[in-house]
């Protein structure tokens, strides 16, 4: 358990939708190994530095699969449940990963890019007809990845409404109580286990059915497991993507050029993307992990059974490894960022969001070239509460 000296909140607030909380900078010069207290009211070590974050991510002795013991620290009070990727570590997590990885491979991806630009300028083309100003967020920013992985997975797109409100409760820290996000975690296990049985009597071209046959046929698929895999593939593709989205063409809009900083060359257009993913952060810190056994890190020993967090949108801010952190530089070509993690957990469906974040902003560009916010940048809002940060909305314009 951390000291109680100096104990601060996590996570730290944040004063606008423009930048990430001050105090991280204040945390890398003088606290690199930080006590703080979760929305749980668990205690934890904050890790901010760029290197220490990497070894949290990285290091075998900083479990995920022990986050869910029954006598470990929780993050939040309605904690991941047993069974998952998020909740399980190698030899376990490789079995279950490598049930999927297939579908989210860079060569896969490029097999969907067409019909991926196909619902991106379908969206597009609904949101001039309508006319703006528009919140892009609700016009574009959520239903496109929602869209995607809706057709990836085989799940029903005219629901995705249903489980926004699931997701968006599975993922909170602090916008729900802990009644609201049991009873919608609940309700989403709910309608995918119905979903599932759907699978089985008609099955389709989709992933969710080849895992339904993997799980029924080959059995190293337990019936929890593939309904933990479905929710886990269906809340994290596309809560992140919403929020990088929506995040990244405010990012945009808010510097000179706007969508004309958006470049018509693949390799440009790739170094805009991941200098957009370094800058702003899908969270706050990586999924929590506890630690297997003393480890020391940034000159502090850490017990075993502790929880640990390692701040990515803080290390992806180190001047030591970014200089001129804070200043958005689409040409910027620097050290790989942490925003899809590290290690055996890297991010599984970071192709697939690299590609839809392209598709988007270069599709945005060509429709819209004349995309301004509708709205004082001091307007805009960042949603609170939830472990991944989103724009509460983003109106635009272009007449």
């Amino acid at each position: 358990m951390p000291e109680e000296s100096a104990v601060r909140s996590y996570p730290p607030p944040r004063r606008s939708a423009t930048g990430i909380p001050e105090e991280y900078a204040r945390l890398r010069s003088d606290a690199p190994a930080a006590d703080v207290v979760m929305p749980s009211g668990d205690g934890a070590y904050l890790f901010s530095r760029y290197d220490d974050v990497r070894t949290v991510l990285s290091d075998a002795r900083f479990s995920r699969a022990a986050t869910v013991l029954p006598e470990a620290p929780k993050l939040t009070a309605v904690p991941f449940d047993a069974g998952g990727l998020f909740t399980m570590d190698p030899p376990e997590h490789t079995r279950l990963r490598s049930l999927v990885s297939s579908a989210f491979t860079a060569r896969r991806v490029d097999l969907l890019r067409p019909r991926i630009e196909e619902l991106a300028v379908g969206l597009l083309e609904v949101m001039a007809e309508r006319g703006g100003p528009v919140d892009f967020n609700e016009a574009f920013a959520f239903p496109f990845p929602v869209a995607v992985i809706c057709e990836l997975l085989g799940v029903p797109f005219e629901d995705r409404e249903l489980f926004r409100g699931w997701s968006d409760a599975i993922l909170s820290l602090t916008a729900h109580s802990p009644e609201q996000m049991t009873e919608r975690k609940l309700a989403l296990v709910s309608y995918l286990q119905q979903l599932v049985e759907d699978k089985r009597r008609r099955p389709g071209d989709d992933l969710l059915s080849a895992l339904v046959l993997v799980r029924d046929e080959d059995g190293p698929l337990a019936e929890h497991e593939l309904i933990t895999m479905a929710m886990t593939l269906l809340v994290a593709g596309h809560e992140t993507t919403v929020g990088v989205l929506g995040a990244s063409v405010f990012t945009l809009l808010r510097h000179d050029g706007g969508l004309a900083l958006v470049p018509g060359s693949p390799e440009e257009l790739g170094t805009l993307v991941e200098e957009l993913l370094r800058i702003n952060p899908i969270g706050d810190g990586g999924p929590l992990r506890v630690t297997t056994a003393e480890v020391e890190v940034a000159g502090r020993v850490v017990p075993a059974g502790s929880a640990v967090i390692g701040a990515i949108c803080s290390a992806n801010r180190d001047e030591s490894r970014f200089p001129d952190a804070d200043r958005f530089d689409p040409e910027r070509r620097a050290a790989p960022h942490l925003a899809f993690g590290h290690g055996p957990h890297y991010c599984l469906g970071a192709p697939l969001a690299r590609a839809e974040l392209r598709i988007a902003l270069s599709a945005l560009a060509r429709r819209f070239p004349d995309l301004r916010l509708a709205v004082p940048v001091g307007d805009i809002r960042m949603h609170t509460g939830l472990l991944v940060n989103r724009l509460a909305s983003l109106p635009v314009d272009w007449s």
